[in-house]
């Protein structure tokens, strides 16, 4: 028999990529919300409880990965964790949930599975938020928490440093924002064994290399055949905005669980 996902936010990056890759072993179920390009997928509004266990209760999922995202909207963060939780408690679904190294302050700078929260910004609460509620309501999911994903061209990163070179966007990439990126089919993969797994808690899945945001667009234009000279640079401290600078996820548990090797950002960007 088939197994069956629903993936949450199927209509964004991760999200998409990830029910491309789940089509070859898994029935997949997606949901959106605001996208145009619906792909007939179930419209969700995760901000709704009732929705969510309703969802839930018609497909009958052998997992859930919950990837659904609003970077300014607490109640879609945060309280739709929870929602997804709730909801897959009651039906004794697998749930994965997708967190983020922006619930760090970067004051510690390396951080494995047992660190605890410490967010210096809104987008990190809400994150933490939503953690700790999934991990109080459904202690068996597995909690993973990534970096920047990219490697596809389509990744926030990779359009931010796009648009600043063409001149569409104002802004600058910081010298001094370390994280540890993964490629978008990397992560995707190690989501979708994480789903037919057991494993249970908070996990760290990045690649294996530190770099800055503005090192980092460099790599972005020359493999877009662009003019990295054109990137303008910045620092946090400079910009006056309070975000996490140096922020580096160990993945040794990851390397030792997984059979999705987390390539490092040099080797996927090179290619």
């Amino acid at each position: 028999m088939t197994r069956r996902i629903l993936i949450t936010g199927a209509s964004g990056h991760l999200g998409s990529r990830l029910a491309e890759r789940a089509a070859a072993g898994w029935s997949v179920t997606g949901t959106y919300f605001s996208s145009t390009d619906t792909k007939g997928y179930d419209r969700l509004d995760v901000r709704d409880p009732a929705a969510v266990r309703d969802l839930i209760d018609r497909v009958r999922p052998d997992a859930v990965i919950h990837t659904a995202t609003g970077r300014d909207d607490w109640r879609v963060m945060a309280d739709g964790a929870a929602h997804v939780a709730v909801a897959a408690a009651a039906a004794d679904v697998r749930l994965v949930h997708v967190s983020s190294d922006a619930i760090f302050s970067g004051e510690a700078v390396e951080y494995d599975e047992s660190a605890l929260p410490d967010p210096v910004y809104r987008y990190g609460a809400a994150k933490a938020a939503a953690e700790t509620a999934v991990r109080a309501i459904r202690p068996e999911a597995a909690v993973v928490r990534t970096s920047l994903i990219l490697g596809d061209g389509r990744g926030q990163h990779e359009t931010l440093t796009h648009d600043l070179i063409r001149g569409v966007r104002r802004g600058a990439l910081f010298t001094d924002m370390i994280r540890k990126p993964v490629h978008v089919d990397d992560l995707a993969d190690a989501l979708l064994e994480l789903a037919a797994g057991d494993y249970r808690g908070v996990l760290n899945v990045t690649g294996p290399e530190a770099i800055d945001r503005y090192e980092l667009g460099v790599l972005t234009a020359r493999r877009a055949g662009l003019d990295p000279a054109r990137i303008p640079a910045g620092t946090i401290v400079g910009s006056g905005l309070r975000l996490p600078t140096d922020v580096r996820l160990r993945t040794d548990r990851a390397v030792a669980l997984l059979r999705t090797r987390l390539r490092g950002v040099r080797e996927f960007m090179a290619g």
